[in-house]
């Protein structure tokens, strides 16, 4: 009876330890409240990144955004494999303004039908900074309209980052040239 007893005990409480023992859920990225597609349009250059697969070894890296006749966004992101003297070299996508009242959150489309969540979490009031944020904080890019951002500007950037729950540790900062 013992043993029956103390089987159903653990058989509750373990689920109950599991619970305990799994992270915080995170609330979702907060957005800008509004993106001036035509401000936000043209050359942005990518400094601090946590890169995915693709952009690994990347530097040089940049994005550019050019407004479609169909109120699509045309994406570059261009770049050079490990060396900025290395040749450039470039992925398109297609971005689609999922949120039109914010502007804030759209899909970008590398490969056809998987459309990636892009979410503008902050921009600077002269857009000339921005941070692009991916809902599971596995994924960042603080961008600028130059390639380079003084000290104190890129740590106000990485601080705002963290208030939205990521983890800066993994951000690395980007090596640059000027202009494509």
């Amino acid at each position: 009876m013992k043993t029956a007893v103390f089987a159903i005990l653990l058989c509750t409480a373990l689920p109950l330890c599991g619970c305990l023992s799994m992270p915080p859920k995170k609330a979702p990225l907060r957005t800008v409240d509004h993106v001036d597609l035509n401000r936000f349009m043209g050359e942005w250059y990518v400094i601090g990144t946590i890169p995915w697969i693709v952009e690994k070894n990347n530097v040089g890296t940049m994005d550019i955004y050019k407004m479609r006749p169909d109120g699509r966004i045309d994406i570059t992101y261009a770049f050079h494999k490990k060396d900025l003297s290395a040749k450039r070299q470039a992925m398109h996508a297609i971005g689609s303004v999922l949120d039109t009242k914010t502007n804030a959150r759209w899909g970008v489309q590398f490969l056809w039908p998987f459309k990636a969540p892009y979410l503008v979490i902050d921009l600077a009031p002269d857009y000339s900074t921005t941070t692009i944020g991916y809902p599971s904080r596995d994924l960042i890019w603080i961008m600028a309209r130059t390639p380079t951002l003084s000290k104190e500007t890129y740590q106000s950037l990485l601080q705002k980052a963290a208030n939205q729950g990521y983890d800066t540790n993994r951000i690395v900062k980007v090596p640059q040239t000027t202009g494509l």
